[in-house]
């Protein structure tokens, strides 16, 4: 490629949206994925599998804190933290800002995406790697779910979208895995989508884990890169009381915890679990 070309995303048939590309910074096909990094004028450095855009350094924040900042508070007292997928390193860099976490595992099945997003995308992980609470496992997520012998507070999958590598993390198997891995009281999250457009896959989501798990919904965020509306991300425990936490008992946990965030907040926090009647309806059916 070269300047003022652009890249197509290649996500939905019959419409999609496209980027300029100032300079391509990356493209290599790994052992997994076709992997590419570019520069655009308006989201800053974008990064891209298998024709389907994963994050932006515009709009990164939003994701990141939604999906992290969500059950960590409220769990409330997280000690151990498993991440699988995140190769970019900022889900990492939001975990880490929560100082009472002890362990953080991430799991990633393409050392390549660590390798080159640590390069091309620094600010994702902002020196995350090098936290010592961290460890780094190069290996499927199913599989290491399900030979795990260790128990998490709080699993967050940072997955794609389910095509690709990213297929087996929207499976029973998986689900069943994350919940057997999880201690007494553990919440488990992962994106799940443009709803509207990938309304399928939520109920698909919805379907499976409430076979393991007692309460299963979704909270939403608005992030411009995701193009269709509201992005859901699944949320399942087995204690439904930590899904309708007030905003008092969130803001308290938020200043003891001295967040300093972009999108995310207490009301933010409380109102995400509010969800359009159309996905409602969808759930019910």
């Amino acid at each position: 490629m070269t300047r003022k070309e652009t890249w197509l995303e290649t996500l939905h048939d019959g419409f999609g949206q496209y980027f300029s590309v100032d300079k391509v910074l990356y493209h290599h096909q790994t052992d997994h994925q076709d992997l590419i990094i570019f520069e655009n004028v308006s989201l800053g450095r974008v990064m891209a599998l298998d024709g389907v855009v994963q994050t932006t350094e515009r709009d990164e924040f939003i994701y990141h804190e939604m999906l992290t900042n969500v059950p960590l508070l409220a769990h409330g007292n997280a000690k151990r933290v498993l991440i699988i997928g995140g190769g970019d390193g900022a889900m990492l860099r939001e975990v880490t800002r929560h100082k009472n976490v002890e362990q953080i595992t991430m799991v990633e099945i393409d050392a390549t995406v660590v390798d080159f997003c640590r390069q091309y995308l620094p600010n994702h992980s902002a020196g995350a790697y090098d936290d010592p609470r961290f460890k780094l496992m190069i290996d499927d997520g199913v599989n290491f779910v399900n030979q795990c012998q260790e128990k998490f507070d709080v699993i967050i999958s940072d997955c794609t979208d389910p095509i690709g590598p990213g297929e087996s993390l929207f499976t029973s198997d998986f689900y069943q895995g994350c919940y057997n891995s999880l201690n007494e009281g553990g919440i488990f999250v992962a994106q799940n989508g443009v709803c509207f457009l990938q309304q399928d896959e939520a109920v698909n989501s919805h379907r499976k884990l409430s076979h393991y798990f007692k309460d299963v919904s979704f909270y939403q965020a608005a992030i411009p890169t995701y193009y269709g509306g509201i992005m859901t991300f699944a949320w399942a425990s087995n204690n439904p009381a930590l899904r309708q936490l007030d905003v008092g008992t969130i803001q308290a946990r938020f200043d003891a915890a001295g967040l300093n965030c972009r999108y995310y907040n207490p009301a933010i926090h409380t109102g995400s679990f509010a969800l359009p009647q159309y996905l409602l309806d969808a759930l019910r059916s």
